[in-house]
């Protein structure tokens, strides 16, 4: 049978409790879609005929009405129907912003930001760290994300990260989820010690490898010029040894990675190389190293994120001297244009003042990640609203703060940061611009969030997210801003 509106419209004249997300609202041939909120939750109401009304769960209310609640079984068949809230891959000429929703709240602010610029969401973007400290799963977060694009009725395309991914089995749950990018993260097959050997320990271990496979190494690169726009690119003997024994391994387990799984997968798959989990800087000349073994191996990547001159540590303004980083990050640009693919940013959460450099040297052609930075802008919002829970959870973030550190390189200085009960309520928001304050606070989500009473209740997280939805208008406002100043310092045109 076909479904007349008119039985939504009536319901919910009738049901005034309900609070409809106006962008939403999307008819169907014989189907209508609603997402609303009645007190805290969130729900879909879908008008519809039987067979429909089948294929979800929910409380059907009278005949071809049902409420059904934000479940994982739902977004599948929402997904199915409308095919703009499924994460798309977007290749590598369009510009990508990693917006990672670490509470499963933040996409609709992060929609509302980039919703009119030249660039593409990846909305889902959690790491495995992240989802294990969260208690979340790889299904959470594109739960999360599929919903927010409905609720903001945003066809645009967006995309899913499997961010840092390093174990075969979370690249499988990850393409299972319906993941359209891949970040491998190949930090733990990098040979670190490599970087302080001497030439003759280097010439030892170099010396292991078969002769066969040093020879094809040397007469690729030894004696050799590379020639990219302003600079060229020669590697000595020395500095042969040095890249092979550094990341051969990594480079080996790309290429498995990719010829098994990217090659593979069902769906389209941005393919991402992340070697800036590192102790070492990558130099150009490594970065040219590992993109030139890359494509000599046919392995294609949309992206690669160098470990860039400086420091990006999180949630945090960039520390370096700027000038070097324009000279460094030139290079890198250069490099990743002659093997056509975009330099990716990694820890880009407010690296304001590096911003206009990364926009301009990239052409607009870049990716970006964010994650972290909508956790302290959550913060921001209890800290202005909830001064009350705020004051509980900075006091418990800083005591337990020992516990998050050894997860991240972050260097604060505690000494600089006031002591919570020294200032007033309305200075509390003042601990989001301190760069001291929101290192802690960064690091210190899981900690939160997981903390537990004597009696195994928990001791923040119930109430934080019962205040959060109830700022829910608030907390897309400040992220809307904080996100929107990122996207305008990068540069990135509107529509």
């Amino acid at each position: 049978m076909t479904v007349k509106v008119s039985n939504l419209e009536q319901f919910l004249k009738e049901n005034t409790d309900y609070i409809i997300y106006e962008h939403s609202v999307q008819t169907l041939e014989n189907s209508e879609w609603i997402m609303a909120k009645t007190g805290l939750e969130k729900v879909i109401i879908v008008s519809g005929d039987k067979e429909l009304l089948e294929r979800l769960e929910g409380e059907v209310v009278e005949e071809g009405l049902m409420i059904c609640p934000i479940s994982h079984k739902n977004r599948l068949v929402l997904n199915s129907i409308f095919e703009w809230t499924k994460p798309k891959a977007f290749g590598n000429k369009i510009t990508t912003i990693g917006l990672g929703d670490r509470l499963g709240m933040a996409s609709p602010g992060h929609i509302a930001a980039i919703r009119d610029k030249k660039a593409k969401p990846v909305l889902a973007q959690q790491s495995i760290r992240e989802l294990t400290l969260m208690d979340r799963t790889i299904d959470d977060i594109v739960d999360a994300a599929s919903y927010a694009v409905f609720q903001e009725g945003y066809k645009e395309g967006y995309g899913a990260d499997g961010d840092h991914l390093k174990e075969e089995k979370d690249i499988k749950r990850a393409l299972d989820a319906g993941m359209t990018m891949l970040t491998l993260d190949c930090s733990d097959h990098i040979e670190n010690t490599v970087s302080k050997y001497s030439t003759e320990e280097l010439e030892k271990d170099y010396l292991k490898l078969p002769e066969e496979e040093r020879l094809v190494y040397e007469k690729t690169y030894l004696e050799k010029s590379f020639s990219l726009k302003s600079f060229d690119i020669s590697l000595t003997k020395e500095a042969i040894m040095y890249n092979v024994l550094l990341y051969k391994k990594a480079l080996d387990f790309t290429v498995y990675v990719f010829d098994e799984y990217v090659q593979k997968a069902s769906q389209a798959i941005d393919f991402e190389l992340s070697i800036d989990e590192t102790e070492t800087v990558t130099s150009p000349s490594s970065h040219f190293f590992v993109a030139n073994e890359l494509a000599k191996r046919g392995v294609v990547v949309n992206s690669l994120a160098p470990r860039f001159i400086g420091e990006f540590q999180k949630g945090v303004d960039y520390m370096g001297d700027i000038k070097v980083f324009e000279e460094d990050f030139k290079k890198h640009t250069e490099i990743a244009d002659k093997f056509d693919y975009k330099i990716s940013v990694h820890s880009g959460s407010d690296k304001f003042s590096v911003f206009p450099i990364v926009g301009e040297l990239t052409n607009g052609l870049f990716h970006l990640k964010t994650a972290g930075t909508n956790w302290l802008e959550a913060m921001r919002v209890m800290a202005e609203y909830e001064p009350e829970l705020y004051r509980r959870m900075h006091r418990y973030a800083f005591d337990h703060f020992p516990e998050a550190q050894k997860y991240y390189h972050i260097t604060p200085d505690l000494s600089n940061i006031p002591e919570v009960e020294d200032v007033t309520d309305g200075q509390l928001p003042d601990y989001l611009n301190d760069r001291n304050a929101r290192q802690v606070l960064h690091v210190t989500y899981g900690v939160l969030l997981t903390a537990t009473n004597p009696d195994g209740t928990s001791q923040f997280k119930q109430e934080f997210f019962e205040k959060m939805k109830k700022r829910e208008k608030e907390y897309t406002e400040s992220l809307t801003q904080h996100i929107g100043k990122h996207l305008e310092l990068l540069n990135i045109p509107n529509h």
